[in-house]
């Protein structure tokens, strides 16, 4: 693991600060409060940083590589003896001075515990700089990747984890879904020893420069093909930290997904973890860490099922049992995400196997006219909603449904996802919970009804779905 050394070791951390290592569930709000002690978004002289930075003196610098770096990190201490890191941009990093603002001041908007937030800026002649609060525990690589006498504890890697998941749905939120060269010397330690995501990387390190810097074997292979990042491509650097956290090492992912593919997951584990954690844990992030490095963007979940995957907190959640936690399912992923889609072809090739579990009260007195026709309107709508026209599967599963001889929760599924499709996200919802009534246990009627919510912009309500959703998945997975 290279050089180790005592300065960075986590028992050199005051007793306090220790204690969170262990207990993930204190102060964890989930990220939503906002951060008193900072308030607004200033700009800053050159004067005054120069001041704060001691000249910008080298005894001050804290990025990693020093004054090699192309844009370097100094500590500084402002006026009011608040603490803070300022980011020095190369001189030809962003020669629109007007451009450079807009980026910081978008950016300063954001005010968020999983964060270190950014206060300020300042852009003077070919100067440029950004002002974000000071963190003053070092970086994940350095307390991963370089100890001495104690390793870093399971219960803090799965803070880790949930933390940045937390802190990356919060900036997609807020329509900063980018985040440029995603890895372990962008997390953070504050005060508390809670991890924080930097947010120097929502903004790129020059107005055309490259959004990774990191060797290009842990880069997202869409970044390779055009040079350009997306929101997918967050995710599938998040996977690396996910690796980077489980091993101890900065693996790479195509050495580490021969290894799953292999079932070694023993070989990738961080031997200094043996004995402080459950396979069952150990087995459910190395899942999620292959499914957010999947080759194909699309397959990968979003930073809002990081949050609801039950695994990365480590700790119960309601009435589930540590044993009982499990990811996101690719038809719940998809619903969380609104891949239409993705829902269209799943819905599509999983059929009317799961209305087997549901206990219909058919009328079967006698075979008539009425239940042949009910039947017809139920195929036409299936062959419609096989060749995607879905105004059509509208019209033909409402008749079957208006005449109430068959109850099917499949066909409120199908109808339902018709009318995303036809932008009615209302109706939806209704079939949704329609499907639910008729089968109050399966979790597709939940998802969808996420999808739903989703579309109508009452994301909380959506998650709380989801979460019930992914619970039921669960106890039918484990049953």
């Amino acid at each position: 693991m290279g050089a180790r050394c005592s300065k960075f070791s986590l028992c050199w951390w005051p007793s306090h600060i220790k204690s969170n290592l262990h207990d993930l569930s204190d102060n964890d709000d989930g990220g939503k409060n906002e951060k008193d002690q900072w308030v607004g978004f200033n700009e800053y002289t050159w004067d005054q940083l120069k001041v704060a930075t001691s000249g910008f003196s080298p005894e001050n610098i804290v990025s990693e590589h020093g004054e090699k770096a192309p844009n370097v990190v100094y500590k500084g201490r402002l006026e009011d003896d608040r603490l803070v890191a300022v980011k020095r941009f190369n001189k030809s990093a962003w020669p629109d001075s007007r451009q450079f603002l807009e980026e910081a001041r978008a950016v300063g908007q954001l005010r968020n515990e999983r964060l270190a937030n950014l206060v300020g800026c300042c852009c003077e002649g070919e100067e440029r700089l950004l002002v974000a609060e000071f963190m003053p525990h070092e970086t994940l690589s350095k307390h991963l990747f370089h100890w001495e006498t104690q390793p870093m504890k399971w219960a803090m890697r799965l803070r880790v984890a949930l933390y940045l998941a937390q802190a990356l749905d919060y900036c997609s939120s807020r329509g900063r879904a980018l985040y440029h060269d995603l890895n372990a010397y962008r997390i953070l330690f504050d005060e508390d020893a809670n991890p924080r995501l930097s947010c120097f990387g929502l903004m790129k390190n020059s107005r055309d420069g490259r959004s990774y810097s990191t060797n290009l074997a842990f880069t997202p292979p869409e970044y390779l093909r055009t040079g350009r990042i997306t929101p997918e491509s967050v995710v599938y650097s998040f996977g690396t930290l996910l690796l980077d956290l489980l091993s101890g090492k900065h693996i790479p992912p195509s050495h580490a997904l021969d290894l799953i593919r292999g079932k070694n997951f023993s070989l990738l584990m961080d031997s200094c973890l043996e004995g402080h954690f459950s396979n069952d844990d150990g087995t459910e992030i190395v899942r999620l860490a292959s499914r957010c490095l999947q080759y194909e963007p699309r397959e990968r979940p979003n930073a809002k099922s990081l949050v609801l995957s039950y695994v990365l907190m480590g700790i119960p959640d309601g009435n589930v049992s540590s044993k009982e936690t499990v990811s996101l399912t690719p038809f719940g992923e998809a619903c969380s995400r609104r891949d239409l889609t993705a829902i269209h072809e799943i819905l599509d090739k999983v059929g009317y196997k799961d209305d087997e579990d549901v206990a219909n009260e058919l009328s079967f007195q006698m075979w008539t006219n009425q239940i042949q026709e009910t039947l017809n309107s139920k195929n036409l709508g299936d062959t419609a909603f096989r060749a995607r026209d879905f105004s059509t599967a509208i019209d033909y599963y409402t008749q079957f449904i208006d005449v109430g001889t068959m109850v099917s929760p499949t066909v409120y599924a199908r109808r339902c996802l018709c009318y995303l499709m036809n932008d009615m996200p209302q109706e939806a919802l209704g079939d949704a919970m329609q499907a639910q009534s008729v089968s109050p246990t399966w979790p597709t009627a939940f998802y969808l009804q996420a999808a739903a919510l989703f579309s109508l912009g009452m994301d909380n309500d959506a998650q709380e779905s989801l979460k019930d959703g992914t619970i039921l998945e669960t106890r039918k997975h484990r049953n």
